[in-house]
């Protein structure tokens, strides 16, 4: 019987909607409580000392940019196959995106074309952990530090807010490395026997919490870093809040306490805070978050048994050194193009399956292709999407469903794999 299986709902359950209620029948509905108490138990899950919960990635990621005094001359590297927004934060401050081909049968950047890449006009890196899959950050890291000679840090202090990125570029002393942990939420790494979680490897990171992420609020994000010495995270956190509250020196809840109705405005800036009708639903969230997280281990490991089996290449969620949060599920049919992906999926879509694609590399988007990009210099980023297909991976997913599931997947490779076996 024909199932309708959706790609990545949302997992909410009462407890979501009683705490949403609670905040709407409070009287208070924006930035608040709420939003705190989020940040304070995202920092201790991520093991990081501050925590600044934001209205999407996207602007996490742009507040970390104008924070670090990136913009016009300066060139941010980032990996060719992504989704958008981790390059677009990086035009929004007026940089230049310089993008990296993937590793060749990997998602990871090219870390030797990375190195490549890096000119005295590099400010930062942006890894991409998809997936869940973390980054090789010491490859990062080793690369950033021999090109360490070449920096040129920000020279400014014209105003408060390059003043701070001026400090942080001449403390740090290299090229920033900033973690795009936007499917990575729960993801660690081992090192020396201690795990070391996503969001705590990088010198800064964000996160996202859209509606298709394992840990949702609807839309929202969040921003963390690593303490940098001189710097205090106290600071760090003003800085993230006078952004996200159009520079306004006090939030909506600190002006309503007694007599604290002024405010001085110390920038004209942006406006990304989020609320605390989003925070509720991420505190429930988080705290169902193990449930979430095993349930998704477990339905990966029927997918790499079923993949195995049949010869489907797959993403690796797990090894000896790291642990994915299981973010999505990404094939490759092996043999086949465009054309005949295209047919999996709409097969797929006949049996009520939903199907999709991570990702289409941004050099082919028109938004880039305008910018001079052609997906002609990033051949291994081409050949990662034109056979690749996203299984639906979700904690609602009952056993059933996985079964049928896969047993239509099977059915829709087959003329594929006996055409190719024929060779």
């Amino acid at each position: 019987m024909k199932q309708k299986i959706s790609f990545s709902p949302p997992d909410i359950t009462d407890m979501e909607i009683a705490a949403v209620e609670e905040v709407l029948r409070s009287g208070w509905i924006t930035t608040g409580a709420k939003v705190k108490e989020l940040e304070g138990k995202l920092a201790d899950f991520l093991q990081v000392h501050k925590v600044v919960c934001l209205a999407s990635a996207t602007s996490a990621e742009e507040l970390i940019f104008r924070i670090l005094g990136i913009g016009p001359g300066d060139e941010v590297i980032v990996p060719a196959y992504t989704y958008t927004a981790s390059a677009a934060a990086a035009i929004h401050v007026g940089a230049k995106v310089v993008f990296v081909d993937a590793q060749l049968g990997s998602t990871e950047m090219d870390y030797e074309q990375l190195e490549t890449a890096i000119t005295p006009a590099t400010k930062a890196i942006v890894s991409v952990d998809l997936g869940g899959v973390l980054c090789d950050y010491k490859k990062i890291f080793s690369v950033v530090e021999k090109k360490k000679e070449i920096f040129v840090p920000l020279h400014n202090c014209n105003d408060v807010l390059s003043s701070l990125g001026s400090r942080i570029q001449e403390t740090i002393g290299r090229i920033v490395v900033i973690a795009d942990c936007a499917h990575a939420l729960g993801s660690y790494q081992i090192e020396n026997g201690k795990k070391i979680m996503a969001g705590a490897i990088a010198d800064f990171s964000f996160f996202s919490f859209h509606a298709v992420k394992n840990l949702t609020t609807g839309e929202g994000g969040a921003a963390c870093w690593k303490s940098i010495h001189g710097v205090s995270d106290e600071e760090l956190y003003y800085f993230f809040q006078l952004l996200s509250l159009h520079g306004q020196s006090k939030d909506a809840w600190a002006k309503i306490q007694p007599g604290a109705w002024e405010y001085d405005i110390v920038g004209p800036w942006y406006k990304c805070n989020m609320t605390d009708i989003m925070a509720a639903i991420g505190i429930k969230q988080l705290e169902r978050y193990k449930i979430l997280l095993q349930r998704r281990k477990e339905i990966i490991e029927v997918y790499d048994n079923f993949c195995d089996k049949l010869g489907i290449k797959h993403i690796h969620h797990f090894s000896p050194v790291q642990y994915s949060c299981g973010h999505l599920y990404l094939t490759h049919i092996p043999g086949i193009h465009d054309r005949q992906r295209r047919e999996i999926i709409r097969v797929m879509a006949e049996k009520g399956i939903m199907c999709n694609v991570h990702y289409k590399p941004l050099p082919m988007m028109t938004a880039y292709h305008l910018l001079g990009e052609t997906i002609e210099n990033y051949p291994n980023s081409y050949a990662l999407y034109e056979n690749e297909i996203s299984l639906p991976l979700h904690t609602l997913l009952r056993d059933e469903e996985i079964e049928y599931l896969l047993g239509c997947l099977k059915e829709a490779v087959k003329p594929y794999f006996t055409k190719n076996n024929r060779h």
